[in-house]
């Protein structure tokens, strides 16, 4: 009985999440309100958290309370032979693999992008510059700068590899979960504008060694970011 209160708690949850009632880096109800709500024990909304954090949904602070994370586009399946990505471990890996992967799809949309595409990439820049003060929207904006960059790769390899990926492959910023952390989750996002920004101006310019030697550098940031305390994946 215990563990059928407990799925249908965090199916609940997963729900909001996933329909973006609860958006990313917003606080979930306490613990105190969910049992109150469910009229559940603390046992069971401990152990519904507890899921939904393996499932890389949530992020719970000590102290301060759990938190939603963005969730895959199609909430918590993932595509076969995928791999689910819901601890730091797999965060940090799977950085590394969009190393080798997206810089080279960052070399080949230098060679191979169009006029439309390009004009993709910058439209997908320009969002993400705009959301500064939106998290779910700079989330998706960033994860829709990368894909746009696959797709210009002219390689539907790199398109399909993204897009099974889903937007989870981007990292929150830990400042966002953070009381008073506003400065340093603003400086976090200029430093990824400027990533996106030198990205796109390379393969503006069809060079691509820079392209691909830009992407690498911006990757290799994040995943110095992600170890860091202050980013959350």
């Amino acid at each position: 009985m215990s563990r059928n209160l407990t799925a249908d708690l965090a199916a609940d949850l997963r729900m909001r999440i996933v329909d973006g009632v609860i958006q990313p880096g917003a606080k979930l109800p306490s613990e105190n309100t969910l049992i109150s709500e469910f009229g559940v024990s603390r046992t069971v909304v401990r152990a519904a958290l507890t899921h939904l954090q393996a499932e890389g949904l949530v992020e719970t602070e000590r102290g301060r309370g759990s938190f939603a994370l963005t969730p895959p586009p199609d909430g918590n399946r993932t595509m076969p032979g995928s791999r689910p990505v819901a601890s730091m471990e797999d965060r940090v890996q799977l950085l590394e693999f969009r190393i080798g992967v997206e810089s080279e799809a960052a070399a080949l949309a230098a060679r191979n992008r169009s006029e439309r595409q390009l004009r993709a990439v910058k439209k997908a820049l320009d969002d993400f510059t705009s959301s500064g003060e939106h998290p779910a929207h700079a989330m998706k904006a960033d994860f829709e700068f990368h894909r746009a960059i696959a797709a210009a790769s002219g390689n539907p390899f790199f398109s399909d590899c993204l897009a099974s990926l889903g937007q989870t492959m981007i990292a929150m910023p830990r400042t966002r979960l953070m009381t008073g952390g506003e400065h340093d989750a603003r400086e976090h996002f200029e430093h990824v504008a400027l990533e996106h920004a030198s990205i796109y101006a390379a393969i503006a310019d069809g060079d691509e060694s820079t392209s691909a030697a830009a992407m690498r550098s911006h990757l290799a940031n994040s995943r110095r970011r992600l170890r860091s305390p202050a980013t959350v994946g």
